[in-house]
């Protein structure tokens, strides 16, 4: 490609069939010159005194082809393109007289447009008509075979759907620029269904998505899908170095969704799968975030342990800083539904009218429940049992919630006779 490139640059510099003016050849030379040398600045120079000098030249297009090469070549892309627009107005063929000239002119306004940050929409609408016209163009340059030529203009055609890409992303990536997230989803949503293979339609995509994503937490899915669309989609239809796409979407995706939902080897692939397949998500696509995955499994506790999941809850805000404002503001004096417990000391151990339980596994006494007369006998110890209470008091260190309990209250507590002995098992 760089060869061809080269071939077609030469092939500028030389015209034929036309009629200098007396002194304009020497004009032409030291400008074509230049560009040969790589000498840009001094070929506008040049080029700008032949203008100057000969305003109206038989070699008038052949020149404005040759400021195109020279902006391309000092690095000032938009004044190439600017240039090339003279050229596009026309009809190219019979402008520049040959295939080498004509596919010179349009591979350097498609290269060009993707070096120019923010195009103006005259710069855009150059470009795009130079990228139509170069992947349509099959008009062989001399000197070229055809397998030569076949190979070539694959690769030109490659760099005319890239500028087109662009030129399509262009729009929505200053949106995002100026922080116009919803205006910039717009565009980019639709450079996607443009251009369903673009791997940077999807990337900025995602961007516009995760801007959104401050204000509008439901963008997270669809921003997530799109970034594992930019990570799997073929580089070679997607227009992008794969090492990019390893070395930095995979890792950004892969932070990014286990950031937000949470460790999920197995989801992150079906992602990925899922992404592979379609450019945009289904309508109804939702990834689930760490907080709602937790809330989910709280209100699942909360259905198949209610008592554990009351005195979770009543424990937490106790052990808040505020706790005791809690426990006068809120807990005191109130009827708390039934709770569960286990059976850590009993005072009096016969007929005792002060019980110590332990709620949850492995947990230490943290309540008291003052009866309101004593039980019948003696409770049994490490018992599971259920009860109704209210508070009447609480100690932050040692933590400790009194509740007075009626008797009546209580569920579940297995009693035996005082004094009874235990029934030995025959051996």
């Amino acid at each position: 490609m760089k060869l061809f490139v080269c071939l077609l640059a030469a092939a500028a510099l030389f015209a034929a069939d036309k009629q200098y003016k007396p002194g304009e050849y020497e004009m032409y030379k030291a400008a074509a010159d230049d560009l040969a040398a790589s000498t840009f600045a001094k070929a506008l120079s040049d080029l700008d005194s032949w203008k100057q000098k000969f305003p109206e030249s038989d070699y008038g297009n052949d020149r404005q082809l040759l400021y195109v090469h020279a902006y391309a070549g000092s690095k000032q892309p938009g004044q190439a393109i600017d240039a090339a627009g003279v050229l596009l107005n026309k009809d190219v063929d019979a402008a520049l007289g040959n295939p080498a000239n004509v596919v010179n002119l349009l591979f350097k306004t498609t290269v060009a447009i993707q070096e120019v940050p923010d195009p103006t929409s005259a710069q855009s609408a150059t470009a795009a008509k130079a990228a139509r016209l170069l992947l349509t163009y099959d008009k062989k340059p001399e000197g070229l075979t055809p397998d030569a030529w076949t190979r070539a203009r694959a690769q030109l055609q490659a760099a005319a759907r890239g500028a087109l890409v662009y030129i399509a992303i262009q729009p929505g990536a200053a949106a995002v620029k100026r922080n116009d997230c919803t205006a910039a989803e717009s565009s980019l949503t639709q450079a996607l269904r443009d251009y369903p293979d673009s791997a940077q339609a999807a990337w900025y995509l995602s961007t516009a998505q995760l801007c959104l994503y401050k204000t509008q937490p439901e963008k997270a899915s669809a921003a997530l899908y799109e970034i594992a669309r930019a990570a799997v989609v073929d580089p070679v239809k997607g227009l992008v170095d794969p090492k990019w796409q390893r070395e930095t979407v995979e890792p950004y995706l892969e932070k990014t969704y286990h950031k937000y939902h949470g460790a999920d080897p197995e989801g992150l692939k079906r992602l990925k799968e899922m992404a592979a397949a379609s450019p945009l998500p289904p309508p109804d696509f939702k990834i689930k975030s760490a907080a709602e995955i937790a809330h989910e499994k709280e209100l699942e506790f909360e259905k198949s342990n209610p008592q554990l999941s009351l005195w979770m809850k009543i424990k937490g805000a106790l052990s808040e800083p505020n706790g005791e404002q809690y426990f006068q503001s809120s807990l005191k004096d109130a009827n708390v539904p039934q709770l569960k417990g286990a059976l850590v000391s009993a005072k009096p151990a016969c007929r005792p009218k002060e019980l110590t339980v332990a709620v949850g596994q492995d947990a230490p006494a943290e309540i008291t429940l003052k009866l309101d007369k004593p039980l019948t006998g003696k409770p049994e110890a490490h018992a599971e049992f259920q009860w109704q209470g209210v508070p009447t008091a609480f100690t932050a260190s040692p933590f400790m919630l009194t509740m007075d309990t009626e008797t009546a209250k209580i569920e579940g507590l297995k009693v035996s006779p005082c004094g009874a002995q235990p029934v030995q098992k025959k051996r």
